[in-house]
């Protein structure tokens, strides 16, 4: 069998509620690997798996300096410690941009898998105990292989790049857009994929070999009817960020009052993303936009958007090369 190291990084799949219908004021991070052990202990039918306690917070107080800590661990359990896969749990709030993180830093194809849960451990018909024993059947398949970093959720696999949490409580609240999910796990128990990430990723990633130590950083401004511009000009001089994402409306159209901000931000010297609130569709190069600098963001989120700029500005200084990352991952 595989040798599968399961990571965990608290949220609802270790909480613990006041009784069994208690599903919004658990408290995170209870639980811990003897604990899914003895609640699942099927997971021994699939692998030799080990459990280790990284961190048992919520995942609203993780920084980017908990990602970057995270990369290590991991590579060093998969390099090092030669483990067959990875799985992390950890809470939904923001499992996504963690997730997205390591899908651009980290060097194997060996698979790296994200679960977490909508309903705490305790709870009458909890997804806890069923997420983790699917995303170690998905972390210890063949199939998993060179698919980037996955998340899995309800029995279906997705993409780090383009997964997002799209509802506050109910069960299918993990979605990938118009691109749909890459596979799933049925009860036959076959880990079958349907298509895979053709964005650079991992192994193929030029940021997976960098020595990452600290990332920029990068706000995000969301654009409504009526936006001032205020928050920019805030952002901008307060010389603690080196650039900006919009949120756009539409295809990534903001107020006259914030672009006349942005390109003020731009002349300072920050980079400037476009991405749109809709959540679905690509924000391209528009007329009305052509003579500023500004670096267009396909058709990631806002916060995944945020987290590519984070991460490019490593190794890039210029609009035109990052520019080329975006239309690469």
């Amino acid at each position: 069998m595989e040798n599968i190291k399961v990571i965990e990084m608290g949220g609802t799949i270790s909480g613990k509620g006041y009784d069994r219908l208690d599903l919004k004021d658990y408290k995170s991070g209870v639980f811990t690997g003897n604990d899914f052990s003895k609640e699942v202990p099927e997971i021994a039918d699939m692998a030799n798996v080990s459990f280790e306690s990284f961190l048992s917070v919520s995942s609203t107080e993780l920084t980017a300096s908990h990602w970057i800590e995270l990369r290590e661990r991991v590579i060093q359990c998969l390099e090092e410690e030669e483990y067959d896969g990875i799985v992390i749990t950890h809470g939904t709030n923001t499992l996504e941009e963690t997730a997205y993180f390591l899908h651009l830093t980290i060097p194997s194809t060996k698979p790296i898998v994200f679960v977490g849960a909508q309903r705490p451990l305790t709870a009458i018909s909890s997804d806890a105990h069923y997420n983790l024993l699917q995303a170690i059947r998905v972390a210890a398949s063949d199939a998993a292989t060179g698919k980037g970093v996955l998340v899995v959720l309800n029995d279906e696999i997705s993409s780090a790049r383009e997964v997002t949490k799209t509802n506050t409580y109910r069960l299918e609240a993990f979605q990938s857009g118009q691109f749909g999910y890459l596979g799933f796990i049925d009860p036959d128990k076959k880990v079958q994929f349907y298509r895979e990430p053709t964005r650079q990723h991992t192994i193929q990633s030029e940021f997976a070999t960098l020595d990452l130590k600290e990332l920029a950083n990068v706000e995000i401004i969301y654009s409504y009817a009526g936006t001032t511009g205020q928050l920019i000009e805030h952002v901008t001089n307060s010389a603690a960020y080196a650039g900006i994402v919009t949120a756009g409306t539409g295809a990534g159209l903001v107020s006259p009052s914030e672009l006349t901000a942005l390109k003020s931000a731009r002349e300072k010297g920050l980079f400037i993303v476009r991405s749109s609130r809709v959540g679905n569709g690509r924000v391209v190069p528009i007329e009305p936009y052509r003579e500023f600098d500004f670096i267009h963001g396909d058709n990631l989120l806002p916060q995944k958007a945020r987290i590519l700029l984070m991460v490019s500005l490593v190794k890039y200084k210029d609009t035109a090369a990052l520019q080329h990352v975006f239309n690469s991952y």
